[in-house]
């Protein structure tokens, strides 16, 4: 990297572990959730960032709450490391407009999120009042994350037409299916998407989509490479999605797995990938 280059997490998160509220992390999502079932506050990320060379992060909603939103902005106000919050608010809800205005006037609250990927109404992206809440963003000067999984990609596309002023970021690819290697219709899908220019997307979450024991860099390659097909580096930035990602990989492999990828960039593309891009879409 550069020298004045930094080195970014756009894609991690942070709580206080209740089974109650994250009852994804259950027994029976398998046997390795115990790893998620404690609490992982800014320290703990801390430590192993600075091992990888990180120096600012942003951290993301994990739960539909507009308390964790609060708590997150909290923890990010009193740590210089937290560089951005991406949380969330009831962007369906008629009243979410005086919400926008107060959330919006936080330094470090950099976007909003909702968990689309999880959402019963197929539908939810075409629906009236979410996009009704959606347009108000961009005059508050917040991006939105989409997370959602590959069949979702086709809405994923008419929701960013519909907002051409709006800037998205596509977490996680778009969960395409490297564990059993396929790539189709997957990789169309995110071509198109990425025809919008107001979306970038994150090179993250892929080590939990791929073989959790014997995922290895080759495996995860041909799904970077169309995504830097798609997007160009410039529209690329690197992310963790740790702690989750810890059901696969540790924090430090993921970051030497993504930068023995990203050796091929030249310089400047290179630093947009695992910095840049983050630090200029989020206004860190």
């Amino acid at each position: 990297m550069a020298e004045n280059a930094e080195r970014i997490d756009a894609h991690h998160h942070l709580w206080r572990y209740t089974p109650e509220e994250y009852g994804w992390m259950g027994p029976e999502m398998g046997p390795g959730m115990h790893v998620l079932r404690r609490d992982y506050l800014p320290g703990d990320l801390e430590a192993a960032g600075k091992t990888a060379g990180v120096s600012g992060t942003v951290v993301v909603q994990a739960r539909q709450s507009v308390a964790e939103t609060e708590w997150l902005l909290a923890l990010a106000e009193a740590s210089p490391w937290l560089r951005g919050v991406v949380g969330w608010a009831p962007l369906a809800s008629p009243e979410v407009g005086p919400l926008l205005k107060t959330l919006a006037g936080r330094r470090k609250l950099s976007g909003l999120r909702h968990v689309i990927q999880d959402e019963p109404d197929e539908n939810f992206m075409r629906g009236e009042a979410f996009n009704a809440g959606l347009a108000l963003l961009a005059e508050a000067g917040l991006v939105y994350d989409l997370l959602i999984t590959e069949t979702q990609l086709p809405q994923a596309s008419a929701l960013v037409g519909r907002h051409p002023q709006q800037v998205f970021v596509l977490d996680h690819l778009a969960k395409p299916r490297i564990r059993e290697r396929v790539m189709q219709p997957w990789a169309d899908e995110l071509r198109r998407l990425a025809e919008h220019k107001n979306v970038y997307c994150k090179l993250s979450g892929m080590v939990t989509e791929a073989d959790l024991e014997g995922w290895t860099a080759e495996d995860l390659a041909p799904y970077l490479d169309q995504a830097l097909e798609a997007f160009g580096a410039e529209r690329l930035m690197a992310g963790s999605d740790w702690p989750v990602c810890l059901l696969a990989s540790s924090y430090e492999r993921w970051w030497s797995t993504l930068e023995q990828w990203a050796a091929r960039l030249g310089a400047e593309h290179r630093d947009l990938v695992m910095g840049g891009t983050a630090v200029r879409v989020y206004g860190l």
